[in-house]
């Protein structure tokens, strides 16, 4: 497959790499934001211990536990909730894009869930999953709105993320329906700028803390 693309099984037949899985979990409503912006679709995505936003999800070993089975495992670890998952739910498997992970293959799953779901998942990840506050900050929902002035998607997408985890959003939500073409064009546009304002912003806070710092006593 182009693009470094693989189906589950000829990703499974490659040999001497490590796998990793992850899933977007999603739901509809009919929320609104501040009573005039629609919501229309929840995304659970989480914030790392490195400060990066992923996926639920992680290593897991086909040989000894299955892929299905073993990223279950992982969302029991992050999210203190079980959750079955099945190859329906595989979306994507490819070589991660860094070259130090030549030797990893990421898998990539969505599964709709109801809206009472989606807020069990949050609650539990954040009482009763053994990795929170350890490997997962907590969980965070994708805005998928574009805002005056670039808030929403757009800022949301400026962030920093692990992987190709980014790449994996905006794909899931093309395939899915949940954002048009137009308008996560608009959004990827308008996040650049997002971006660049947001740098010269922490150019200027360095600046401020440098001469802070050079102050004497």
């Amino acid at each position: 497959m182009a693009g470094g693309q693989l189906s589950r099984e000829e990703a499974l037949q490659v040999p001497g790499c490590r796998h990793a899985c992850h899933i977007l979990l999603y739901a509809d409503t009919h929320a609104q934001l501040f009573g005039s912006t629609p919501i229309r679709h929840i995304i659970l995505m989480q914030m790392r211990f490195d400060g990066l936003l992923g996926f639920p999800g992680g290593f897991v070993n086909p040989s000894e536990e299955g892929l299905e089975a073993g990223l279950s495992r992982e969302l029991w670890e992050e999210l203190g909730v079980e959750l079955p998952v099945s190859v329906k739910d595989h979306m994507t498997s490819c070589h991660a894009p860094s070259s130090n992970s030549s030797h990893l293959i990421t898998h990539f799953y969505a599964q709709k869930m109801g809206e009472a779901q989606i807020r069990d998942v949050e609650r539990a990840a954040a009482t009763t999953a053994t990795d929170h506050g350890q490997e997962v900050m907590g969980m965070v929902r994708v805005p998928l709105y574009t805002l005056k002035g670039g808030g929403g998607l757009p800022s949301f997408l400026s962030h920093s993320f692990v992987g190709n985890s980014r790449s994996q959003l905006l794909e899931a939500v093309l395939r899915l329906g949940l954002v048009g073409p137009e308008d996560l064009s608009s959004a990827l546009a308008l996040s650049l700028s997002v971006h660049t304002h947001s740098l010269s912003i922490h150019t200027h806070s360095s600046e401020h803390l440098q001469s802070a710092l050079s102050l004497p006593e």
